[in-house]
């Protein structure tokens, strides 16, 4: 064979390597890719059983930590004690009318001569039993630098159907109490808890069982725990209040708050320039309503339930109530057996009026008492004007459950200021 021959099967077998060399790459490449010849791979079944038997694996993994977490909460909680007293028997009283007072100029909101003592029947005597498994609870949210308490609700708990019924009182209603500013957000600051708790249980008729104050810090601590909420902002929100250490900064839409942002939402009232909710302290409650089951449908969410222990603890370590430990985790478990529309909030009927110049809110007797024994009475019997201390104005004269009718004199003068 000649040199050149030699040469060119060399050559050749060079070629053929390269080409070799080439389609093995070529074909490493497309098992990576998942492709050949323009189709994509399909896994072979081992890997697909591999891949099922992992995926079984997890899931059965949080199921059992959640199902342990559920256990302990079983084993730890203890259910609150509840009030066997009855419903509430009023002292009624019957004043004489009272001389017709000087109506200063201006003042349009003045109450007429005759105040209207309305004392109701002492009601008869009658067994009221509780119903079991079901509990009442009084929450107060109050801010962090004074005595306010803008949010006052009275709930509900039915362990037997898992319902929970929220309702709402205004911070403006009417109450009848010896000093000045005889509004419902004037009692925490004058008579504390325990003052707070007893004129509660007056416009309800029945004993409380339980209360927790929550101030602002771990409401938004419990916010910032489960990673924000997600609410539809419904108006422009801005208000600077140094004393309360209280600013507000919000655009209206759908949206992730923070905690921060959350109590800005439920805080909110009015703007610097005087605007705000067109219906008042309406608005601010619906908004708070609707705010609080956004909170509910997110916190119900699974992913959510390993954050109980913490928010928990944060209750426990943040909230003036009566609640143990126990109780609290018991709330937290009956909670979990709950959906979202499971949990219902109202507001106490009212209608809006003004005192001397200022604006106050004036319970409706009888769709405030089938409130009450729809949604809110723990006992067998039902609830009469005759368990409630409601104090009344129409605009006009005043009208009581008791018969005791507070001097018009002894009302804050807003016109003087």
């Amino acid at each position: 064979m000649s040199i050149f021959s030699r040469k060119g099967g060399a050559h050749e077998n060079a070629a053929r390597k390269k080409d070799t060399e080439t389609e093995s790459f070529a074909h490493r490449m497309e098992t990576l890719s998942g492709e050949t010849d323009g189709r994509k791979k399909k896994p072979s079944e081992k890997k697909k059983a591999r891949a099922f038997t992992v995926t079984l694996i997890v899931i059965a993994s949080i199921l059992a930590l959640l199902l342990l977490v559920l256990l302990a909460y079983s084993i730890w909680s203890t259910a609150p004690e509840t009030d066997n007293s009855g419903l509430k028997t009023q002292e009624t009283a019957t004043p004489e009318a009272t001389a017709a007072p000087s109506m200063p100029a201006g003042a349009t909101a003045q109450p007429s001569a005759t105040p209207t003592a309305s004392p109701s029947p002492t009601p008869e005597e009658e067994s009221a039993q509780r119903k079991e498994n079901v509990y009442t609870l009084l929450i107060v949210g109050r801010d962090r630098v004074g005595l306010n308490t803008d949010t006052i609700m009275v709930a509900r708990f039915d362990c037997n159907n898992h319902t929970a019924n929220i309702v709402s009182i205004p911070r403006d209603t009417l109450v009848n109490v010896p000093w000045a500013v005889k509004k419902i957000n004037s009692v925490y600051g004058s008579a504390g808890i325990d003052g707070l708790v007893a004129e509660i249980e007056d416009l309800v008729g029945f004993g409380i069982d339980s209360y927790a104050v929550v101030n602002t810090y771990v409401f938004q601590q419990i916010i910032d725990c489960i990673g924000g909420v997600y609410f539809d902002v419904p108006i422009y929100m801005y208000y600077d209040d140094p004393e309360q250490d209280l600013y507000i900064s919000l655009s209206p839409g759908y949206q992730l708050l923070n905690g921060d942002q959350c109590e800005q939402v439920v805080r909110f009232r009015q703007n610097n320039d005087g605007t705000g909710y067109p219906n008042g302290d309406i608005g601010r409650i619906e908004t708070q309503h609707a705010f609080l089951n956004a909170l509910v449908k997110q916190v119900l969410q699974l992913g959510n339930i390993s954050n109980l222990p913490q928010i928990i603890s944060l209750v426990i370590d943040n909230t003036d109530t009566n609640l143990s430990s126990g109780n609290i985790a018991f709330y937290a478990q009956e909670f979990l057996k709950m959906r979202s529309e499971d949990i219902n909030f109202y507001t106490l009927p009212y209608d809006s009026v003004y005192i001397r110049g200022g604006s106050y809110v004036s319970i409706q007797l009888e769709p405030w008492l089938d409130m009450i024994n729809t949604y809110l009475n723990p006992f067998t019997v039902d609830v009469t004007a005759a368990n409630l201390d409601v104090l009344s104005f129409d605009g006009t004269n005043f009208t009581s459950t008791t018969g005791s009718i507070p001097d018009i004199y002894t009302f804050y003068d807003y016109f003087a200021g």
